[in-house]
């Protein structure tokens, strides 16, 4: 059991049942009244959000999230399909829970699947992930108005923002955790 001193941005929680992450934490005490912890907590399975707030002598159950290696095979429907990389069984998870995340996986692509009571609930990407840029529009000479940055489109299809001298066919990294341009990677 956690204390909500031991609550903070990334500890994984349950609450009624249910597999959540902390995306949010703000810890306050005032006069003489107890202590609260208000919470922004990310459901692992359904990937809905929810605002909690917890008391002073409130004791919080720790998720237990194992993760497995998985390769992205493909998606249709709306449901992305994964291989577990250990025992080739293959499985999917719906795109509302894997989210933002969708939209940095291509076919091929290892990663972490996070399980809890034995069943996957959602992915895990690494922080940097590598993409070739398959549109840039020309860089002109003086453009720097908007900061001097552009917008590209990656192999996924998304479009980033990166500085003026990235062109098409250029690879480069991506923070997956903000979505932004990271570096250029090394060809």
């Amino acid at each position: 059991m956690l204390t909500l001193t031991k609550i903070k941005v990334g500890t994984r929680i349950i609450v009624n049942d249910e597999p959540f992450v902390v995306l949010f934490s703000q810890h306050s005490k005032s006069g003489r009244a107890g202590a609260v912890l208000r919470t922004k907590l990310k459901n692992l399975k359904t990937g809905a959000c929810i605002s909690k707030t917890f008391q002073g002598a409130d004791k919080i159950e720790s998720a237990v999230i194992e993760t497995r290696k998985a390769q992205f095979l493909y998606s249709s429907n709306n449901r992305y399909f994964f291989m577990d990389c250990s025992s080739y069984e293959q499985f999917d998870i719906d795109a509302v829970v894997i989210g933002e995340n969708t939209k940095f996986l291509t076919e091929g692509t290892e990663i972490d699947i996070l399980y809890f009571n034995e069943y996957p609930i959602n992915i895990e990407l690494p922080i940097k992930m590598e993409f070739e840029v398959t549109e840039a529009p020309p860089s002109i000479r003086g453009n720097t108005s908007d900061g001097g940055s552009k917008r590209v489109v990656i192999e996924t299809g998304a479009k980033i923002n990166t500085p003026l001298f990235i062109k098409t066919g250029d690879k480069i990294r991506i923070n997956t955790q903000t979505g932004k341009y990271a570096e250029r990677a090394n060809s």
